[in-house]
């Protein structure tokens, strides 16, 4: 009898037991629950996105102005800044090789016009060929170079305005023809105001021959030339 009175108030101890500790278990749980939804993400009880910090390197112009930070925009500024000064850089050289190369082929008075203006007149002229030899065309090039293979040879010219303010050009370049080779000289010049070149002269030299003359203004001192403008230079009749 007594045995069994103990073991019922075991029971009963136990059973309390388990009563006592279910609720414990219970709140433990559901405190942990609520730490984990408590975060400094949430605001409100709605998430917030998150994103990468902006710095130079990696703005690409998504995010708005107005959510930037100090050091951000400042950031975004740098970069916009370098940016701008790239593609200043770029137009300024860009108008500078428009320019250079305006001035050096498609001018009037570029060299290249003037050296390209002459070579037409020599492969032209019937005493050049004689001169030459015609059984190729005739070939015309700067100033020889150490490089035998190099095409963009120099060509010699020079220009100046005299003490009146006439501008002058000056150029010689080699020419050859089937069996013989010459120096080609000009020398063009345009008074104050004037838009078109004029030759004062445009000669062949070739070794053991006469000069040959295709323009000199001073062959026939006094006797007038009709002359006509074609592609910015004065040719004489």
């Amino acid at each position: 009898m007594d045995t069994r009175l103990l073991l019922t108030a075991g029971k009963q101890y136990t059973a309390l037991q388990a009563g006592l500790w279910a609720p414990g278990v219970c709140r433990s749980m559901i405190h942990k629950s609520i730490r984990g939804y408590a975060t400094p993400n949430t605001l409100g009880g709605v998430p917030k996105t998150s994103r990468k910090q902006i710095t130079v390197a990696n703005d690409d112009g998504r995010v708005n102005w107005k959510e930037l930070s100090v050091g951000e925009k400042a950031a975004r500024t740098t970069q916009q800044t370098f940016n701008f000064g790239i593609i200043l850089t770029g137009l300024v050289m860009t108008g500078g090789c428009a320019y250079f190369l305006y001035k050096e082929v498609f001018s009037t008075d570029s060299k290249t016009v003037h050296f390209n203006r002459a070579v037409d007149r020599i492969r032209s002229d019937s005493r050049v060929k004689e001169a030459l030899g015609s059984k190729h065309k005739i070939r015309a090039f700067g100033e020889p170079t150490w490089n035998r293979w190099a095409r963009a040879r120099p060509i010699a010219s020079n220009t100046y305005k005299d003490t009146n303010g006439t501008e002058h050009f000056v150029m010689h370049f080699n020419a050859e023809g089937s069996s013989r080779r010459g120096v080609v000289s000009l020398h063009t010049f345009k008074g104050p105001g004037a838009s078109d070149w004029q030759y004062k002269y445009l000669a062949l030299d070739v070794k053991g021959q006469p000069r040959i003359y295709l323009e000199n203004i001073n062959a026939t001192p006094g006797k007038q030339h009709s002359s006509f403008n074609f592609l910015g230079m004065q040719w004489r009749k």
